[in-house]
C-alpha cells in the first residue's frame, strides 16, 4: 500500500491519496498485484490447492459478521457468528483473524473479549468478538474462520473507525499532561496546556495538495523527494498506476462524456462515479478489477436518460482498484483511490542520560504496521548509510540504536510520521579513566629485554608511548601491545640509548604514565669457582611493598625471577607447607636459564597466601618469601531499604558489602526504577562515599525500587537485591476534632476524627501523648500504632493536670500534632446509675417460639455499675438466658425461644448502695390447639347452627377468631365458610338440598391457623321436601372384550440419524399388556427405544435410527381374553450428502 500523506510539518488537513498494491488480491478481484511477481502467484496458488486437498470448505455459519462496520472511536463494538453442528462428529474451532495471519485470540485481554455459547436445542455454537472502546489501530480487514476436521468457512469484514463527534472540543485534562516525559510523566502539565493553546492559535488553513498533480508535472529525478515528502511507500507501483493514467484513452463513438481520469474518496464515504453514453436505451456493465459488479446495498447502479451512474456506498480499502463502464466492445476507464487517516504516534521517545560507550535504543510506537518513521539527529536526517545507527522494526515498535555512544552523540533525536513527531533528548556524560595499574622503573643489563607494562580501566581506550618526550614507533626490536586492558611496551637488547624517561598517554584523556628505565653495563670477569645461590627479587611494579604484591582476580600474574649461582640451583616454589610443582596448568611453575617464572593464569581468592621460593646448590641455599594478595570487585552491598519518604524524595540506607574485595571501599552508585518497568535510572555519576543517600525529583503516589552498587579500586559490584517498594509520600495533617469523652481519677478517654488530607501514603495509626502542665516531656501513651480513632490514657496521677496531644502517623512520618485548647483535670466525677429502658421494652414484649431474643439495654453511672438479671425475683438460669455485661450496656440473648421463658425480667444496676432497676415482661407464643367438641345443634331449611368451645391450649396468647370449613359427604372437598369469626357458634347457610354436610373449626391467634382442625362430631342433613324418587334397579354392563386394534401399523422409510415414531391403537378390557417386538424379538429396556401407552394410542419412539434398526415391527396386545397384533416395515436409508463444487 502506498499513501501519500501530508508532510509532518502540520499538514494534517491536507488531501491524502492512496493506493492498494495487494500482494494477493480476492478472487472476486481476478487480477495479479501490482509489483507482484509470477512465482509468488505460482507459490500462492500451489498453498491454496494443497490447502484445498485437505480441507473443503463448505457452508458452516448460519450467521456471519456484517460486511463493513462503522465504529466511533472509544465506543464498544461486539461481532457475532453463528455455526450449525447438527453435521458435525466434533466440536468446531473458531478463529478470529486481522489481515492475513495476525490471530486476534493471542491478543484477549482488556481491549479484546471472546465468548463461546452452545445451545443444545438447536446445535448451534455462538462466537463473539468484543473490541473495548475502539481506537483508530483497530480498522482494517478481519476474518472468523471456522474448521471441523474435513470442513471449514470463513466470512471476511471491514471495520471503519470514525473520530468522535467531539473531537473539536479541547481535552483540557490531556493538554494538561506531559507529552515528551516518557515514563516519568506526571498527572498536569500546565505548560503543555500553554504551549498547545499558543499552537493552536498559530495554524492557518493550508491549501490542499493533490500528489498525483505533483507527480504528473515533476521530472522523474524528483520523484524520489516528493515520495518522502508525502510519506508513499510503494513508489514503483504508484508511478505504474500514474503511467496508465497518462494513457490518451481513443475517441468512443458509444461515449459522449467519459468517466474523469481518477476519483478519490475519504474512507467510509460515499462515492458517485457518471458518464454519458449516446443511446439513453443501451445497457452497461461496470467492472471493478476486470469482474463484474453485481447490484446490490453497496453497490448502486442507475440509469436516468443517457446518464449512467455507479454509487458506492461506505467506500472501504478494498474499493481502492480500476473500475470500466462498459458498452458492447467500447468502455471507459478510472481510478479509484479511498484515503486513510494519517500514522500517528502511539508511544512517545524517552529521554536517555549515558556515558560514554553505553548502547542506547529510542524506541517508538506508530498506530499502523508497516509505517514510514523518518529520524533525525538536530536537523541532520539519519540515513540507512550511517554506520553509526541501526534501525529496527517490530509490527509497530520503530527502534533507532545507537551501539556505543560518545560525546558527540549528545543532542535532541527527532521522529517524523505523515501523522506526528515526538522527540527524546540524549546526555552523554565522559566516563572517567582508572589507572589500575602503574608503570614502575626498570633498571636492565646489556642484551636483556625491558618490559613496561600498565593497566587502565577501560579496555576499548588505546594511547601512545613517548621517550623523553618524543613518540615511541615500532620497530623489530621495540614492539608496543594492547591486550585488553593491558599497555605493554617490549625492548628486546637493550641498549645503553635506550635509557631514559618512557611516557604512555591514552587517547582522549588528560592523563600520563610515567617511568624510568636504567641501563646497568656489568663486567664479569669469569672465575671457575662455585657461588652460592642467590634469588633476585624485583620490589618493583606490582608489590606494594618488599614482600607483598597485589594481583586483580582474573588477571594473570607471571612472577620472574632471577636466580644466580654456580652450578645452577635448585628451585622449589610452594605455598605454605604444599610445594608447587606443575608445570602446567592454572597455577604452574615455569623455568629458563638463570630464571623461574612462577605463573597464576585468571586468579582468585583462594588463590591468596604465603609463598616460598628455595634454591639449592652445593655451595649454599637461599630462601625468599612472597604474599600474593588478590584483590577483586567488591560483593554487592546489602540490606537496602527506605527509612522515610517526603513529597518527591525518599532517604535509602544500605549497609557496606561484607567483602570489600581487598581494596578500600571508595563509594557506591545508586539506581532507581518504578515497580513494574524494566528501566534503571541512575542517580549519580561521580561516587557517594556515606551509605545514606536522599533521592530526589520522584512522583508522589509512585511506587520506587532502588538498587546500589559499590566501588572500589578495581571496578564495580554486582548491583544488590532491590530494596522493598516505596512510594514518596507526604506526612497526613493533623487529626481533627480531638475531645475529651470521659475522665476518671486514673484514666482519660478521648476521641478524634480522621486528618482531612491523607495522601498516597494513607494512615497507619496513631500517636497519643500526654504531658503535666507546664512540662515539656511528652509520654507515649500507646507502643504501638494505635488504629481507631477513640483511646483511653491509663495510668494516670490523680489529680493532676495534664495535656495531651494526638498524631498521625504514615510512611512518611508523623503529622503535626492535634492538642486540647486546655489541660484536663484528672479527677472521678460520680453518676447515678441510670437504666436507658429502650421504648419498645416498656411494653409486653412478644416472640414466637423458635425465635431469637437480643436485647441491649444502656445504661450510665460512675464508677462502672454492676448490672444482674432477675426472673420473677430469682437470678437468672445461666443455661437458659446468656447475659453479657459491658460498662456502657447489658445484652440479654436467647438463641431460641421456648415458652418456658415467658415471665417478667427486670435488670438491676448497682453502684455501692445506690441502684436502678427496669422490668421487662417477655411472652413467647406459638399456634393454639384445635377448638374442643364442635357439633351441629340444629338444622332447618337450607342452614345449619354450629357451636363450639375453646382451645385448651391457646399458645400463650388471646384467641383472635376461628376459620370454619363445609364438606359434601360426597365429594368431600373442603370449602371456607367463615373467617377470623371471634364467636364460639355460627350458623351456616345456602347449603343444597339433598346434600349432607360435615364440618371443621380451626382455631387462631398471633401466629395463625392452628396446626390441625376439629372435626364436628354429627353432620347436618338437608332433606328434600315433597319430592320422592324411585330408583330403577341398577344393572352394570358387561365391559368385558378381547383386544382388538382398531389403528394398525403403517410401514415407514425414514433416513438415518433423524429421530422417528411408529404408533397405533388398540382397545380391550381388562386393559391388555403391549409387547413391542422386532424382527419376533421382544424390545427390553433398551435406551435406544421409549413405548408409551396413552388412552389406548401405542407409540414406539426410536431415537436416531441406523440401518442396523430397520426390520419388522410388531405391537402384540394380551389380555385374559385373548390377544391380537399388529405389524409394519421399517426402512431406514443412508443421507446423500452433495458433491462439493
Amino acid at each position: 500500500m502506498i499513501k501519500t500523506l501530508a508532510s509532518p510539518g502540520g499538514l494534517h488537513q491536507q488531501m491524502l491519496m492512496q493506493i492498494y498494491l495487494h500482494a494477493a488480491k480476492p478472487a472476486e478481484d481476478g487480477l495479479p498485484a501490482d509489483g507482484g511477481s509470477e512465482a509468488d502467484d505460482d507459490a500462492e496458488k500451489n498453498a491454496a490447492g494443497q490447502e484445498n486437498q485437505s480441507t473443503s470448505l463448505s457452508g458452516l455459519f448460519v450467521e456471519k459478521p456484517a460486511e463493513n462496520v462503522v465504529a466511533v472511536a472509544g465506543s464498544d463494538v461486539t461481532f457475532v457468528a453463528k455455526v450449525d453442528a447438527s453435521t458435525l462428529t466434533r466440536k468446531p474451532t473458531m478463529k478470529w483473524l486481522k489481515g492475513k495471519w495476525l490471530d486476534l485470540c493471542s491478543k484477549a485481554g482488556k481491549h479484546l473479549q471472546f465468548k463461546e455459547t452452545y445451545d443444545r436445542n438447536t446445535k448451534i455454537y455462538t462466537y463473539e468478538m468484543k473490541i473495548i472502546k475502539v481506537v483508530a489501530g483497530d480498522a482494517g480487514g478481519y476474518r472468523c474462520e471456522v474448521t471441523a476436521k474435513d470442513k471449514c468457512d470463513s466470512s471476511t469484514f471491514e471495520i471503519s473507525v470514525e473520530a468522535a463527534q467531539q473531537e473539536n472540543q479541547a481535552d483540557i485534562l490531556s493538554a494538561f499532561k506531559r507529552a515528551d516525559a516518557g515514563e516519568d510523566e506526571g498527572d498536569l502539565d500546565f505548560s503543555a496546556l500553554l504551549k498547545a493553546t499558543k499552537k493552536k492559535k498559530k495554524q492557518k488553513e493550508e491549501p490542499e495538495i493533490d500528489v498525483w498533480e505533483l507527480l504528473k508535472n515533476a521530472h522523474p529525478s524528483e520523484y524520489e523527494k516528493i515520495a518522502f515528502q508525502y510519506g508513499i511507500t510503494d513508489l514503483r507501483g504508484m508511478l505504474k498506476r500514474l503511467k496508465k493514467m497518462k494513457e490518451v484513452q481513443k475517441p468512443s463513438e458509444a461515449f459522449l462524456k467519459r468517466l474523469e481520469t481518477c476519483y478519490s474518496v475519504e474512507k467510509g464515504k460515499k462515492i458517485v462515479m457518471s458518464c454519458e453514453v449516446l443511446d439513453p436505451n443501451v445497457q452497461v456493465k461496470w467492472l471493478k478489477n476486470g469482474q463484474e459488479i453485481k447490484p446490490s446495498a453497496k453497490y448502486v447502479m442507475e440509469a436516468n436518460g443517457n446518464i449512467r451512474t455507479l454509487t458506492i456506498n461506505k467506500s472501504n480499502l478494498s474499493d481502492d482498484a480500476a473500475y470500466e463502464c462498459v458498452v458492447g466492445e467500447d468502455k471507459c476507464s478510472t481510478e479509484v483511490y479511498v484515503k486513510e487517516p494519517p500514522i500517528t504516534i502511539t508511544k512517545l521517545m524517552d529521554d536517555y542520560h549515558v556515558v560514554v560507550g553505553e548502547r542506547v535504543e529510542f524506541e517508538i510506537e506508530v498506530s499502523e504496521e508497516g509505517a514510514h518513521v523518518m529520524w533525525s539527529f538536530e536537523d541532520q536526517e539519519i540515513t540507512k548509510d550511517s554506520s553509526k545507527f541501526r534501525f529496527k522494526k517490530d509490527g509497530k515498535k520503530h527502534t533507532l540504536i545507537i551501539q556505543e555512544a560518545t560525546l558527540d552523540d549528545a543532542g535532541m533525536y527527532h521522529a517524523w510520521t505523515n501523522g506526528g513527531h515526538t522527540k527524546g533528548e540524549l546526555e552523554v556524560e565522559e566516563k572517567e579513566l582508572e589507572v589500575l595499574q602503574d608503570i614502575a622503573d626498570l633498571t636492565v643489563r646489556a642484551t636483556d629485554q625491558a618490559v613496561f607494562k600498565c593497566e587502565v580501566s577501560d579496555d576499548k581506550v588505546t594511547g601512545k608511548w613517548f621517550k623523553d618526550g618524543v613518540e615511541v614507533l615500532p620497530s623489530e626490536r621495540i614492539k608496543m601491545t594492547h591486550t585488553g586492558r593491558f599497555h605493554r611496551l617490549i625492548i628486546d637488547d637493550v641498549k645503553p640509548e635506550d635509557a631514559g624517561d618512557y611516557t604512555f598517554v591514552p587517547d582522549g584523556y588528560a592523563l600520563s604514565l610515567s617511568a624510568k628505565l636504567n641501563f646497568l653495563e656489568i663486567k664479569i670477569d669469569y672465575v671457575p669457582r662455585q657461588d652460592p645461590p642467590k634469588i633476585h627479587l624485583d620490589t618493583t611494579g606490582n608489590m606494594v611493598s618488599q614482600n607483598t604484591i597485589i594481583v586483580v582476580a582474573g588477571n594473570k600474574l607471571r612472577l620472574d625471577v632471577e636466580i644466580t649461582g654456580e652450578p645452577a640451583p635448585t628451585v622449589v616454589w610452594s605455598k605454605g607447607e604444599q610445594a608447587v610443582v606443575a608445570t602446567e596448568g592454572r597455577v604452574r611453575v615455569e623455568s629458563r636459564k638463570d630464571m623461574s617464572c612462577f605463573v597464576i593464569e585468571g586468579a582468585e581468592r583462594n588463590d591468596e597466601g604465603n609463598y616460598t621460593i628455595c634454591v639449592t646448590n652445593p655451595a649454599g641455599e637461599d630462601k625468599a618469601m612472597l604474599f600474593i594478595k588478590i584483590v577483586d570487585v567488591p560483593d554487592p552491598p546489602e540490606n537496602v531499604k527506605c527509612t522515610g519518604v517526603g513529597e518527591d524524595c525518599a532517604t535509602i540506607v544500605w549497609e557496606p558489602p561484607k567483602f570489600d574485595g581487598g581494596a578500600p571501599i571508595k563509594g557506591y552508585l545508586m539506581e532507581r526504577k518504578k515497580k513494574g518497568s524494566s528501566r534503571w535510572t541512575k542517580l549519580n555519576f561521580d561516587v557517594y562515599e556515606p551509605t545514606t543517600y536522599e533521592a530526589k525529583r520522584m512522583i508522589e503516589g509512585i511506587l520506587y525500587e532502588m538498587r546500589v552498587f559499590a566501588v572500589n579500586s578495581i571496578g564495580l559490584s554486582q548491583p544488590s537485591l532491590n530494596s522493598k517498594p516505596f512510594m514518596p509520600i507526604a506526612p497526613t495533617s493533623e487529626p481533627t476534632r480531638l475531645t475529651v469523652h470521659d475522665v476518671t481519677d486514673s484514666t482519660c478517654s478521648l476521641r478524634w476524627l480522621a486528618p482531612e488530607k491523607i495522601g498516597a501514603g494513607g494512615l497507619d495509626g496513631y500517636v497519643i501523648e500526654y504531658c503535666k502542665e507546664g512540662g515539656t516531656e511528652w509520654v507515649a501513651a500507646n507502643t504501638d500504632l494505635w488504629e481507631k480513632q477513640g483511646f483511653v490514657v491509663r495510668g494516670l496521677p490523680v489529680g493532676e493536670k495534664i495535656n495531651f496531644r494526638v498524631v498521625a502517623v504514615n510512611i512518611a512520618g508523623r503529622s503535626p500534632p492535634a492538642t486540647l485548647s486546655q489541660p484536663v483535670t484528672i479527677r472521678e466525677v460520680v453518676e447515678h446509675p441510670k437504666i436507658r429502658l429502650p421504648r419498645e421494652l416498656r411494653t409486653k414484649y412478644i416472640r414466637k417460639v423458635g425465635e431469637k431474643i437480643n436485647l441491649t439495654i444502656p445504661f450510665q453511672g460512675k464508677p462502672h455499675p454492676v448490672a444482674t438479671w432477675l426472673k420473677d425475683g430469682q437470678p437468672v438460669d445461666p443455661k437458659m438466658v446468656n447475659v453479657r455485661n459491658t460498662n456502657v450496656d447489658s445484652i440479654f440473648f436467647i438463641r431460641s425461644a421456648e415458652r418456658e421463658h415467658s415471665g417478667t425480667y427486670e435488670l438491676v444496676l448497682k453502684i455501692e448502695n445506690m441502684e436502678d432497676r427496669a422490668a421487662i415482661n417477655i411472652r413467647i407464643i406459638e399456634k393454639a390447639g384445635p377448638p374442643v367438641n364442635v357439633r351441629v345443634t340444629d338444622v332447618w331449611g337450607f342452614n345449619a347452627a354450629l357451636e363450639w368451645e375453646p382451645p385448651k391450649d391457646d399458645g400463650n396468647c388471646e384467641v383472635t377468631g376461628y376459620t370454619i370449613q363445609k364438606a359434601d359427604m360426597k365429594t368431600k372437598e373442603w370449602f371456607t365458610v367463615y373467617e377470623h369469626n371471634r364467636r364460639t357458634n355460627c350458623t351456616v347457610s345456602d347449603l343444597i338440598m339433598g346434600n349432607e354436610y360435615m364440618f371443621r373449626v380451626y382455631s387462631e391467634n398471633l401466629c395463625g391457623l392452628s396446626e390441625e382442625p376439629r372435626m364436628s362430631k354429627n353432620t347436618a342433613v338437608i332433606p328434600k321436601t315433597g319430592l320422592e324418587l324411585k330408583q330403577a334397579a341398577f344393572k352394570e354392563k358387561d365391559m368385558a372384550c378381547p383386544p382388538k386394534f382398531t389403528q394398525p401399523l403403517v410401514d415407514r422409510s425414514v433416513v438415518a440419524g433423524y429421530s422417528t415414531a411408529i404408533s397405533c391403537s388398540v382397545r380391550g378390557f381388562p386393559k391388555p399388556k403391549i409387547v413391542w417386538m422386532k424382527n419376533k424379538m421382544i424390545i427390553g429396556e433398551d435406551p435406544k427405544f421409549l413405548m408409551q401407552n396413552n388412552q389406548g394410542v401405542l407409540t414406539l419412539n426410536i431415537r436416531k435410527p441406523s440401518t442396523f434398526d430397520a426390520g419388522k415391527y410388531c405391537c402384540m396386545a394380551v389380555n385374559d381374553l385373548g390377544q391380537d397384533a399388529v405389524e409394519c416395515k421399517l426402512d431406514v436409508r443412508v443421507a446423500i450428502e452433495p458433491e462439493n463444487k
